[in-house]
């Protein structure tokens, strides 16, 4: 997944609608944004970095009813006309009262309403928006949480090969005064990395900071520290969340936008520095930003340029260490941003400076045109329109050497219920983008030309329908693809919901080309994925989730895979209890499957299970009075098919993995 990965989410909906409604203290978008992430096959920093973003938007919930276009546009799921429509609802009737009065909104399905719930909030004990800041200071509220995971078992290089020992540790602490000040900080040491040691000597390996000023006066947003920035459909400038399958059906093509902080606990991508929105007038904004920020890099040793920039974040062995900060970028942009009467447009540009020349090797050709040197320049052009039931969006980007990339969306609600997406993009080979990540097949905003058709069906409240298709062709050779070759991928589903329970169903078919043995010719391969869930919430206090997952993966040979899940939670008073159990087993690592499982705050619990084996998991929440929280969870994976687990510096001598998560949030 490209930096900041192909985070998107928004959303398959199914799974959304399998949870019961977002209430304090729960997380219930977990459950769907595992589901989106399983479908989009992020990396798992991918899904860290999603996570911790939709934590933070949950953290400073935004007052639905002082809320701008850009901070309602800024939820994944919601389609531009959704956003529209929940203006045009203040305008007309006034401020909501309660987030029950979203049932309002004819264009809000129950899923959606749902997810919306756990983001927004109506703002009767908040500061008013435009009270003195003085005050909101005086009102506002926090938290900090502190977390530690306890292997109970040692890795090959635990005993010999990391610099530091086995725990996986971190902080982190938030402040809002209502609506006009964000405070963020969190520290992180992943299990291996020195603490207070070496290039570690001011303690933590990784800190994360930032501080978000709203509503002073024309300035709607002003952060200094890490943050993330998403702009047009993300073809210059697109730190934040991308387009992926699944997405695009949900928010009807609508990527989200503009300028967030994040105190995420990724490395993989992020912008460090300062960035504001400025509102010049009522349909005019203007953003800038500006980014420095140490990088990871791998050099060639003859001269010092940089082979490869490494995103993964870990400190754990001298090598990995010797990369840490060795390389540096400076990165400036703007966006000016029109919008009136349904119509919308926007420039954007972006300018980055390594301070050493990227040169990554050529000699194979699918790197032949990866980014080189060390300035680059975008220039986008960004435009649409938004109906009541029609939808059109596009942007259109160029490089410092003219190369062009463009894509464009219609989308329409049309009678019944049913919507339709079409989508249609052109990425050129040569088109290099540093920021850029968007709706893409090979997972880089450059070469490739494809179209998506998408379709949602809501005939009833009860059932919801959904399918995509998507093929794409790659003039220039890929990894693995020495030829230029293509790709297609669909999607299908179906989902039932009654009073106490949802039925869902999901099949998936993706066709990709492969080299073969000799590299002389390009073989079919071919994955299929089927998913079946039961959710069950019966009136009371226990809830549980039923799935199986199969997996047929044909690379050549053929490799079967079969999961088959139980989830349980229950919630007694002060204590809610969750357990897990799976039992899997796989042909290999290509028929590999990922089922979502409950875990401790801000930490994204899923893992690709494949080979043979049994998952299991206990984790129990207690609230002590209203502002203590402790969690403890205790978590195993036993493998029946070998004695040993891993490679390299990851293996254990052991067929079972057992951890202890130990976290406590305190709230003031």
């Amino acid at each position: 997944m490209n930096p900041l990965l192909k985070a998107l989410l928004a959303a398959v909906l199914t799974l959304a609608a399998a949870t019961p409604p977002c209430a304090a203290g729960e997380r219930e978008w977990e459950a769907w944004l595992d589901d989106i992430a399983a479908l989009e096959e992020w990396d798992a920093a991918g899904r860290e970095q999603a996570y911790d973003l939709l934590s933070g938007m949950e953290d400073s919930r935004v007052d639905i009813n002082a809320a701008s276009r850009e901070e309602l546009e800024q939820l994944p799921f919601l389609t531009g006309q959704q956003v529209s429509d929940i203006q045009e609802h203040i305008c007309r009737h006034g401020p909501f009262r309660t987030l029950a009065e979203l049932q309002l909104i004819e264009s809000l399905d129950y899923a959606r309403r749902r997810l919306l719930q756990c983001f927004v909030r109506v703002g009767e004990a908040a500061p008013a928006p435009g009270q003195p800041l003085g005050e909101a200071l005086r009102r506002g509220h926090g938290d900090v949480t502190g977390f530690m995971r306890v292997p109970l078992y040692e890795r090959r290089g635990d005993r010999n090969g990391y610099l530091g020992y086995k725990y996986k540790h971190w902080l982190r602490a938030t402040f809002a005064a209502g609506d006009r000040l964000r405070l963020g900080l969190a520290a992180s040491q992943d299990a291996g990395e020195p603490l207070f040691s070496g290039k570690n000597a001011l303690g933590y390996d990784f800190y994360s900071f930032f501080a978000e000023l709203r509503r002073l006066g024309p300035v709607e947003r002003l952060v200094v520290g890490r943050y993330a920035v998403s702009f047009g459909m993300g073809l210059v400038a697109n730190t934040g969340f991308s387009l992926g399958k699944a997405s695009a059906l949900a928010s009807l093509g609508r990527p989200p936008a503009g300028i967030r902080a994040t105190a995420s606990r990724s490395a993989a991508s992020y912008l460090q520095g300062a960035a504001a929105t400025l509102r010049l007038s009522r349909a005019v904004r203007l953003s800038a930003f500006a980014s420095y920020r140490p990088h990871d890099a791998t050099l060639n040793k003859a001269d010092g340029t940089v082979a490869t920039i490494v995103a993964s974040g870990y400190h754990r062995t001298p090598t990995e260490m010797g990369k840490k900060n060795n390389t540096h970028s400076f990165t400036a942009g703007i966006n000016a941003a029109f919008s009136a009467s349904g119509f919308h447009a926007g420039l954007t540009a972006a300018y980055t400076h390594y301070d050493r020349d990227l040169r990554p090797g050529t000699s194979a050709p699918y790197r032949r045109h990866y980014a080189s040197g060390n300035d680059f320049a975008n220039l986008g052009l960004d435009y649409g329109y938004t109906g009541h039931a029609l939808s059109l969006r596009g942007e259109t980007a160029i490089n410092r050497q003219g190369r062009v990339a463009t894509i464009h969306s219609l989308s329409l609600a049309l009678p019944a219920g049913l919507s339709v997406v079409l989508l249609h993009r052109f990425y050129s080979y040569r088109y290099t983008a540093i920021l850029a990540s968007s709706f893409s097949e090979g997972g880089r905003v450059q070469n490739e030309n494809g179209a998506y058709l998408g379709l949602d069906w809501r005939p009833s409240a009860r059932w919801r329908l959904a399918a995509y298709a998507d093929y794409a062709r790659f003039a220039w050779p890929r990894y693995r693809v020495s030829l230029p070759s293509w790709a297609s991928d669909g999607m299908l589903e179906a989902a039932f919901s009654a009073d106490a329970f949802t039925l869902a169903a999901r099949y998936r078919l993706r066709l990709r080309q492969r080299d073969n043995g000799q590299k002389t010719a390009l073989d079919r391969i071919a994955d299929h994925k089927l998913r079946l869930a039961l959710t069950l919430w019966p009136e009371g206090r226990v809830a549980a989730r039923t799935q199986a997952d199969m997996a047929l993966a044909r690379h050549g040979g053929a490799q079967r895979g079969l999961m088959v899940s139980q989830g349980v939670a229950a919630r007694l008073g002060w204590l809610r209890l969750d357990g897990f159990v799976g039992y899997f087993r796989t042909g290999g690592y290509d028929a590999r499957l990922y089922v979502y499982e409950r875990g401790p705050l801000y930490s994204f619990a899923s893992a690709a299970y494949y080979g043979h084996g049994l998952r299991y998991s206990l984790m129990a929440r207690a609230d002590v009075g209203r502002r203590l929280a402790l969690i403890l969870k205790a978590g195993a994976t036993t493998r029946f098919d070998g004695s040993s687990t891993g490679s390299g510096y990851q293996e254990v001598s052991s067929p079972t993995l057992a951890d202890i998560d130990l976290q406590a949030r305190w709230s003031f």
